[in-house]
């Protein structure tokens, strides 16, 4: 039996082993793995990639949400609006400062939180406690920044830019993280960019916010044993900037090859006479506004668990991204979110389904899937 993982990091590993190991010996021989040179190379580097002036390393992706947040002193009595249907992390950030998270239903082609909602929300903020609004580039495209900043600006309140899965991205020109006042970035080793562990950066071009944002993921530091604020511990390792950095130097060569595979998904499914919203299989749109870089490839699929156990039978891997939208949580009991009241994200996590897109994939292997999702919908 063929096949074809979700994801598959060991090809890409042995493109780049002999850089990584002589990199890691280097690193161990002068004993320097706490904010070492590649560190700040690293931060400079993913900077300018995304259009950025300034670049702070941290700890992880979910750390660079809370940093992002601590940065505008957003805790208790604040609310910040995002999207329900996203990893974790993004809303249980602004809770852990004791804020509250207000979700928005996101817009049913792009995965995205919808702008239309945040409006409604934002009139309704009489009282002016909403302090922020965090849009996801959810599975590696852009939000409608243009519509958020424009919302954001009239109310006079910041754009944090969860661009976990985005890396890369571009919204009409613009790479994310750059677009929005601060910019959140995992370096989580299933991301385009990943790295051997945990990892994040915070992008800004705000030289005010860089520097908050430096003294914050270091104790509220400003130099050793002094702390003008409190803030965390919060630091990228040497190594995992080591390794970031031969990555990031073939990071668009690996970008590029995804969207191939994205483009020829969907010409597959036309072929075979699944796409579209009325068939079996509504495949991950593409992006008309920018450059989507398919962290992700997501499907809407209808029987989407019987598909799902057909194409594990069949050696093909696959996962949902998200099956319970975060506003239905046990943890979000509390703020009195029922089902149906975002009704795009909860059909989202009904039908939703990630299949292969890593960039070692073969055109064989693509062929395979859709051929293999085409048997399921003969029966």
């Amino acid at each position: 039996m063929k096949k074809v993982q979700l994801l598959s990091l060991s090809q890409q590993y042995k493109e780049i082993e002999k850089d990584v190991l002589k990199e890691i010996k280097k690193i161990c021989s002068n004993q320097s793995f706490v904010l070492g040179e590649n560190v700040r190379e690293l931060e400079k580097e993913i900077a300018a990639y995304c259009g950025a002036k300034y670049g702070i390393g941290v700890a992880s992706g979910s750390d660079a949400i809370l940093l992002a947040l601590m940065a505008y002193n957003i805790g208790p009595g604040d609310k910040v609006v995002t999207t329900p249907y996203t990893f974790f992390s993004t809303a249980g950030s602004i809770a852990r400062l004791g804020a509250e998270p207000v979700f928005v239903d996101i817009e049913p082609d792009t995965f995205n939180i919808d702008p239309n909602g945040i409006e409604a929300v934002l009139k309704k903020d009489k009282a002016g406690k909403v302090k922020a609004i965090m849009p996801v580039h959810l599975f590696g495209r852009a939000a409608n920044m243009n519509a958020i900043k424009k919302l954001a600006a009239k109310k006079g309140i910041p754009v944090i830019e969860d661009a976990a899965q985005a890396i890369g991205t571009e919204y009409k020109g613009k790479r994310v993280g750059a677009i929005g006042n601060i910019g959140c970035f995992s370096f989580y080793p299933t991301k385009n960019l990943g790295g051997f562990g945990d990892g994040g950066m915070v992008t800004t071009n705000s030289k005010r916010l860089a520097d908050k944002l430096s003294m914050l993921h270091l104790h509220g530091g400003s130099r050793t044993y002094h702390h003008p604020i409190i803030g965390i511990n919060s630091r990228l390792d040497e190594l995992q900037a080591a390794v970031l950095r031969i990555k990031l130097r073939r990071l668009d060569k690996w970008t590029d090859q995804r969207i191939q595979n994205g483009v020829l998904y969907r010409e597959l499914f036309e072929k075979a006479g699944l796409a579209g919203h009325v068939a079996k299989v509504t495949p991950h749109a593409s992006d008309p506004e920018g450059r989507l870089i398919y962290n992700q490839y997501v499907i809407m699929a209808k029987n989407r668990n019987a598909l799902r156990k057909h194409l594990t039978a069949n050696g093909i891997g696959s996962g949902i991204y998200y099956p319970l939208p975060l506003h239905l949580q046990d943890c979000f009991k509390y703020l009195g979110y029922k089902r149906g009241d975002m009704p795009v994200s909860e059909r989202a996590a009904r039908y939703s389904l990630a299949l292969p897109v890593y960039s070692e994939l073969k055109k064989s292997d693509i062929k395979y899937v859709v051929d293999t999702i085409a048997e399921f919908y003969k029966k």
